[in-house]
């Protein structure tokens, strides 16, 4: 019993001797993993489809990391990413509504990795990535909507409508993967500059949604219209867009037959996140 006690202590002590503990900054810019197909472009050349990622954008990182000894280590990590808009929807046709929907998204996430230097200056890392909160948000101007004379109660003569809104939607709590591989260059003993390649591999599962902000106008007066209106102008004229204009949508995965597919309730759907990105930060590690 003694000899085993003495011989975890021994342990402990030299894995404290080489211990180091050590906090990072960061920050970079990520693009698609994958093109995932988005909506489409429809214009006087033609229709084309768009692709890309909600991980496509600026972001920064907070990390912490603990190295037992020369080679392994583990670390925490916290990010901020900041999303380029992602094309939905756009329609810019002669006499027809200009519309334009873009997407983005605004996530924070947090990561647990486990790290091994290959050599003082190259090291590698590899963990896990969870999304813990921010929304995707979608963006929406619709110019010109010509409306029906009578098609609004005491308006008989035709009239033009300007739409825009903005649509947050958020997810389920996702598990991703995460990986990287970088350099690092030593600055002084404690301060180190280091770039990193970075690989995000995570979808979230659509749960709510809520429009947060909305506006639409007839041109011809300035009056303004409610959501509502507009949603049963959208489904009396069967337009594509109605089920934008939901306030609010719960995201499930079944429904029963013959249940409206464009009303409060939808069927969810997986959007990506997924990334690579090149990270540049600054590392200081203590008692080195």
């Amino acid at each position: 019993m003694k000899k085993s006690i003495l011989l975890i202590a021994m342990f402990l002590v030299a894995v404290s001797a080489h211990a180091q503990f050590y906090i990072s900054a960061s920050g970079g810019y990520s693009i698609p993993s994958a093109g995932v197909r988005f909506g489409t472009k429809t214009t006087a050349n033609g229709i084309e489809n768009t692709y890309g990622s909600y991980g496509e954008g600026i972001h920064t990182q907070l990390r912490g990391g603990y190295f037992f000894n020369n080679s392994f280590g583990v670390e925490v990590g916290l990010g901020y990413l900041h999303g380029e808009d992602q094309t939905s929807v756009f329609v810019d046709l002669p006499n027809q509504p200009l519309v334009d929907i873009k997407a983005r998204g605004r996530a924070y996430g947090a990561s647990a990795s486990v790290v091994y230097k290959f050599t003082n200056n190259f090291y590698g890392r590899v963990g896990a990535l969870v999304k813990v909160g921010g929304r995707t948000e979608a963006l929406g101007s619709i110019k010109g909507i010509t409306l029906p004379a009578n098609t609004l109660p005491g308006v008989p003569i035709a009239t033009t409508l300007d739409i825009d809104f903005v649509h947050d939607y958020r997810g389920r709590l996702p598990l991703g993967a995460i990986a990287a591989i970088g350099y690092k260059y030593d600055l002084s003993k404690n301060v180190a500059f280091f770039v990193e390649a970075e690989y995000m591999g995570i979808s979230v599962t659509r749960d709510t949604s809520e429009m947060s902000q909305f506006s639409a106008i007839i041109r011809q007066n300035g009056a303004s219209l409610s959501v509502d209106q507009v949603r049963q102008i959208m489904a009396a004229t069967n337009n594509p867009l109605a089920p934008i204009f939901n306030q609010n949508i719960e995201y499930v995965d079944e429904l029963p037959l013959g249940a409206d597919q464009n009303g409060a309730k939808q069927l969810s759907q997986k959007v990506p996140y997924s990334s690579f990105g090149i990270n540049f930060g600054i590392t200081y590690t203590f008692g080195k």
